[in-house]
């Protein structure tokens, strides 16, 4: 499995505080069976114009050195779209220096606006990879189709797959209509894992759609290659109805 939204690079955001943080998650990876991870800071589009943080070259050092040998690290970052972002700002925060990458936008943001900001990366020759798009209170399945014609491609978060909550439905909703096109575990140095929606998806027999949206797709973006269409996937019984099950209260 390769996993393309992580927050691994020790002590530049949110995510992990540390080298011997970062380097436990990986070992846990590795042990699931990833075998690459690209680490994406956050960065905003305000600010890409002044290129990559030193901080951040200087914590891809520190982490390469003591990173365990079996997981492939890759550079990127997630973009916050406070702004319009052009590829000449662009360029060195790409997956792996492809035309893929990662972004992000403030959760309360119209559909129309997201749709606009994907269309101008689009333009520019980039390919949007949108993150997380079940976390937009504007994420529909017909406002994703919209986002995918711009230009866009989808990353669900796998562990949000499980979720109970409005944001779990929506992103099982994308993954049913056949509109994501990868799974990461957006992990901040904590146990979040994409092997968790891997194994979601194959307990639905969603073989096929764990192995695209896990390891095929990922794998064709570090090539900077074209996605595979992901079918959708029938599922037998709504996930949302087994997840309130497990979720409600038990009398004692």
């Amino acid at each position: 499995m390769i996993d393309l939204h992580s927050h691994l690079l020790p002590g530049v955001d949110d995510g992990s505080r540390s080298v011997e943080q970062s380097v436990g998650v990986l070992r846990t990876m590795a042990r699931q069976g990833v075998t690459a991870v690209c680490l994406t800071p956050h960065v905003v589009a305000s600010r890409a114009a002044q290129g990559v943080p030193p901080a951040h070259d200087r914590a891809f050092l520190d982490l390469t050195a003591q990173a365990p040998p079996e997981v492939r690290l890759v550079r990127g970052a997630e973009v916050m779209l406070d702004r319009p972002l052009y590829a000449a700002d662009a360029q060195p925060f790409t997956i792996g220096g492809s035309r893929y990458i990662l972004v992000e936008f403030p959760r309360m943001i119209a559909e129309e606006a997201v749709r606009n900001a994907l269309a101008i990366l689009a333009g520019e020759g980039l390919v949007p990879l949108l993150a997380h798009p079940e976390r937009y209170s504007s994420c529909s399945v017909e406002a994703a189709r919209r986002w995918k014609a711009a230009g866009a491609k989808l990353q669900v978060d796998a562990t949000t797959l499980l979720s109970p909550e409005p944001r779990g439905e929506r992103a099982r909703a994308l993954v049913i209509a056949g509109l994501a096109d990868i799974m990461a575990a957006d992990n901040h140095g904590d146990t979040r894992s994409i092997a968790t929606g891997a194994q979601a998806l194959r307990e639905h027999r969603g073989e096929l759609q764990a192995e695209l949206l896990s390891t095929t797709n990922p794998a064709a973006i570090l090539a900077d290659g074209e996605l595979e269409p992901v079918p959708p996937l029938a599922i037998r019984a709504t996930w949302g109805q087994r997840l309130r099950r497990l979720f409600e209260p038990r009398d004692p």
